[in-house]
């Protein structure tokens, strides 16, 4: 096991970079940049900084085109203003540089924010951590004995009801559930059980731990509750069948004509072989629910997380945080996918990753 890890370890840096590059050329085909923005602002336009010509070329990975937002502006102006976001090294230079100081995880400035990335990102990190975490940790406690027992009993009444549930948790979008939760428990129209922004109180670092724990918990119950109603169905569903297709094969079959009990058959046989394809889904649900869902969320309970801070940087080209965010995004996909290969080893000992090719 150690040997595949310090391989698939290994495997990170070209990985990144690759993901970086194919990032980076899409960057620098993309019309506009900061330029544009900067310039919009000066005129007094913020709206025009959305204008481009077709084949720009500005930008933290762009060269100094002319843009319609541009025309007219001293060309001094605009030399300094590519010196000063760094357009004025070629593209290639530019990117070698980059990876180099990502590498080592400085990510610079933002362009607009007067701060830097990391710093940015450290901030809005335990928000969205806390989020995908936890909802993905309920969804799976949810849906597993959820599934299982839906297996189980699968064509009972239980199990239309239940499947019913889950079709119309589905179906709600996630933010929908989220300004309900608002309107009913979070001083909407009904009660105010819940406070309706932030991750923690006010006094928050004055209060002793177990308060502090109390606190964090409260101010994350609603959003939680919103992202996990719309997360656990395809999980549910997935266990069911991972179970049914298990319980009908002739190994179980074997060992209930051996006599043993329907729990053991159940959970000392069925669940190691049925959990693979459940803990396999475990990156793909966190990251989702990470980098994906929770976005809408953090804007309606007002979490600044990373998720609206890489929106945010996307709609003002600041490439800095766009690129920050998605390298860490990316070191955290991959981090779960190496957990999930452990996880299977740990579940079912037969499966060794040693013997085969990172």
């Amino acid at each position: 096991m150690l040997a595949y890890i310090i391989r698939r370890l290994l495997l990170v840096i070209p990985t990144l970079i690759g993901i970086m590059l194919v990032n980076f050329i899409i960057a620098q085909a993309a019309p506009g940049g900061p330029i544009d923005k900067v310039i919009a602002e000066i005129r007094g336009a913020a709206g025009g900084a959305l204008e481009r010509v077709s084949g720009s070329n500005t930008g933290e990975t762009g060269g100094a085109g002319q843009t319609r937002g541009t025309r007219g502006i001293d060309p001094q102006l605009i030399k300094q203003l590519e010196h000063q976001f760094g357009f004025d090294r070629p593209i290639g230079e530019r990117f070698v540089m980059m990876m180099g100081n990502y590498l080592r995880f400085d990510f610079g400035n933002s362009f607009f924010r007067n701060a830097n990335v990391i710093g940015l990102i450290g901030q809005k990190l335990p928000v969205s951590i806390s989020l995908g975490l936890w909802t993905t940790l309920l969804a799976y406690l949810i849906s597993i004995p959820l599934g299982i027992r839906k297996a189980v009993r699968d064509g009972s009444a239980f199990d239309v009801w239940t499947s019913g549930a889950i079709i119309v948790g589905y179906a709600v979008p996630s933010f929908l559930i989220a300004i309900a939760l608002i309107v009913v428990f979070a001083g909407g129209s009904y009660f105010q059980w819940f406070p309706l922004r932030g991750l923690t109180s006010n006094g928050w670092s004055s209060l002793d731990w177990p308060h502090r724990i109390l606190d964090y918990f409260w101010h994350l119950a609603l959003p939680v509750a919103a992202l996990v109603v719309g997360s656990f169905a395809n999980l549910t569903m997935l266990t069911k069948n991972s179970f049914l297709e298990e319980i009908n094969k002739l190994y179980v079959m074997t060992a209930r004509a051996k006599g043993l009990s329907e729990h053991r058959v159940l959970y000392g046989h069925v669940f190691r072989n049925a959990m693979l394809i459940v803990i396999a889904n475990f990156p793909a649900a966190f990251i989702n629910i990470l980098f994906t869902s929770a976005l809408l969320i953090e804007v309606i309970f007002s979490l600044d997380g990373l998720g609206l801070l890489g929106f945010e940087a996307a709609l003002d080209r600041d490439y800095p945080v766009i690129f920050g965010t998605l390298y860490i995004y990316t070191l955290i996909g991959m981090t779960m996918n190496l957990v999930r290969d452990i996880v299977y080893m740990l579940v079912d000992p037969r499966i060794d990753f040693a013997t085969r090719r990172a």
